[in-house]
């Protein structure tokens, strides 16, 4: 009936407005701040960086496929124009099925909502809600005015994934850093759960230090991350010869200011700490700083700059990479805990000769005497192919038993880890993340001693870790695949009494990469198929 209809479509009327903008979607956008190859809705590329383009990865973006009709962003490339450009049109794309969705009029359908939990105190509240035959969740009213910020909404947290650039109240959070050359650059976002340490050069006189933004605390602390305000955590004051002080206050905002033809407090060093929920949230933002002072005769400044993230009630733990294990930094190692036939969780065993649970090997000494390294360990660094030993001493006092222990002991660590971390920066609850280590025994020549009966020892340790490039042939990770420890065992055999024999005992750690080589006829970076003229490198030959 025309009144139904009617009523139909001033329903639809009063709808909001789509929420999605696919001119603003990119799928194939995975590096912050750079321009990923054949990825033509990139914001980040530009017109010479289209021009190298071969294809683009994502031809067309669409919202919800749901929709009876809806906007789509076509993407492609003009070969013939010289050099090629990007070609981009926004159409309107009609769905075929009759099963479709008119208008996304129910704003709450939009987002997925926790359920209220039913609880001691709110238990008659929504027992009276929900135990009759219908109920209705329809909001009372639509908010007409999209482009206004409900006031509800500005004390509300945003959820971030990794890599996002953290927002603030004017733009978002800035970590300098050096773009060409080593003077600093403001415009580096800090992405979210991206570990970044950096160092720059900045210039600065004494009569003009008051007006430089970039040295006053002010400048890093004066924007909040949305409803987070950033607090100081710490102030290191640092003297002109080098030699640092922690003040006891750091609720103190300490200027930029002019004293004894000297300019003092400014930043030297800036370190936030952000502090996030399981969801993303960020709750708690804090920085650190290192404040310095110049004479007349300094012209620039290095300042270094670094962020770090822990989620809330967990203990922070140092990463090796994020997410690829990063050349010279320690393999992260863990153990199953006890009970379970599986591994449902690993947990990190903190000893006091493993403070981090890292893959350890024997630390050489200055003496060489195995029974006095007992307890020196060194982390194995990803990368480096290392080897250590020490000398034993076989006398005829010797047991076999507590000998073969202790050589273990000394070998092993007391607590030899189960398993190892594949990435830099897996996380103890993502099994799949985490590496079993493999142990193999051989066995090699004898050596004459005073045991009565065979007498097997270890003498040696080998730890090989395969690992391969993971993922973007721009960007690949290294990730651990494999790791196997092998204990090489000699048999003792009857050495006449009176007797010494000293005996090498050695650990050592071969990396092997195993990356497939690239298919053939593939094409990492993208080519040009031009002929340069005959007398292009006249008179060079």
């Amino acid at each position: 009936p025309p009144e139904i209809r009617a009523a139909t479509r001033a329903r639809t009327r009063s709808g909001p407005a789509p929420v999605t903008d696919v001119a603003k979607l990119c799928v194939c956008d995975l590096l912050v701040a750079q321009c990923d190859v054949n990825c033509c809705c990139d914001p980040d590329c530009n017109a010479a960086d289209f021009s190298l383009f071969t294809t683009c990865s994502v031809p067309i973006v669409t919202g919800d496929s749901r929709l009876c009709s809806q906007k789509a962003a076509i993407y492609s490339l003009d070969v013939e124009a010289n050099p090629p450009e990007r070609i981009f049109k926004l159409i309107d794309q009609v769905n075929p099925s009759v099963f479709c969705i008119h208008a996304t009029n129910y704003k709450q359908a939009l987002s997925f909502s926790s359920p209220e939990m039913p609880t001691s105190e709110n238990f008659d509240q929504l027992l009276k809600r929900f135990s009759s035959a219908t109920f209705s969740a329809e909001p009372d009213s639509w908010n007409m005015n999209t482009d206004a910020q409900n006031p509800s909404d500005a004390n509300e947290t945003y959820r971030y994934e990794y890599g996002v650039p953290i927002q603030t109240a004017d733009a978002f959070l800035r970590l300098p850093s050096p773009v060409v050359s080593s003077w600093c650059s403001d415009a580096n976002p800090a992405g979210f759960l991206v570990n970044q340490a950096t160092k720059c050069t900045r210039s600065v006189s004494v009569e003009n230090c008051g007006n430089i933004q970039a040295v006053s605390m002010l400048f890093y602390i004066n924007s909040s991350i949305l409803a987070v305000n950033i607090t100081v955590q710490s102030i290191v004051v640092q003297s002109l010869n080098g030699m640092r002080t922690l003040l006891n206050g750091s609720d103190v905002l300490r200027l930029p200011m002019i004293l004894d033809e000297l300019c003092i407090n400014i930043v030297l060093g800036v370190s936030y700490h952000i502090t996030y929920t399981g969801a993303g949230e960020i709750i708690e933002a804090a920085a650190s700083f290192v404040l310095g002072a110049i004479n007349k005769e300094a012209l620039s400044i290095q300042q270094s700059f670094e962020i770090s993230f822990t989620q809330v009630n967990t203990k922070p733990v140092p990463l090796s990479g994020n997410p690829g294990y990063v050349v010279g930094l320690p393999i992260r190692a863990g153990f199953r805990p006890q009970g379970y036939p599986f591994p449902i969780e690993i947990f990190f065993v903190a000893l006091n000769t493993n403070k981090y649970s890292q893959l350890t090997i024997l630390q050489s000494t200055s003496n060489q005497d195995c029974l006095a390294a007992q307890g020196a360990r060194t982390p194995i660094l990803f990368g480096y192919n290392m080897i250590s030993g020490c000398k034993l001493r076989i006398t005829a006092a010797m047991k076999c038993k507590p000998l073969t222990q202790t050589l273990l002991d000394l070998l092993k660590g007391q607590s030899f880890p189960e398993y190892v971390a594949s990435f830099g920066n897996s996380q103890s609850q993502d099994v799949l993340d985490w590496v079993p280590i493999t142990h193999l025994h051989t066995s090699e020549q004898r050596i004459y001693n005073t045991f009565q009966s065979s007498c097997h020892i270890p003498v040696s340790l080998e730890i090989e870790v395969k690992w391969t490039k993971y993922g973007s042939l721009v960007n690949p990770q290294a990730r651990i695949v494999n790791v196997t420890a092998s204990i090489t065992t000699t048999i003792l055999k009857q050495l006449p009494s009176r007797r010494e024999r000293t005996i090498p005992i050695t650990s050592s750690v071969v990396f092997t990469d195993i990356s497939s080589p690239a298919e053939p006829g593939y094409k990492a970076w993208p080519t040009i198929n031009a002929k340069l003229p005959f007398d292009f490198f006249f008179p060079f030959v």
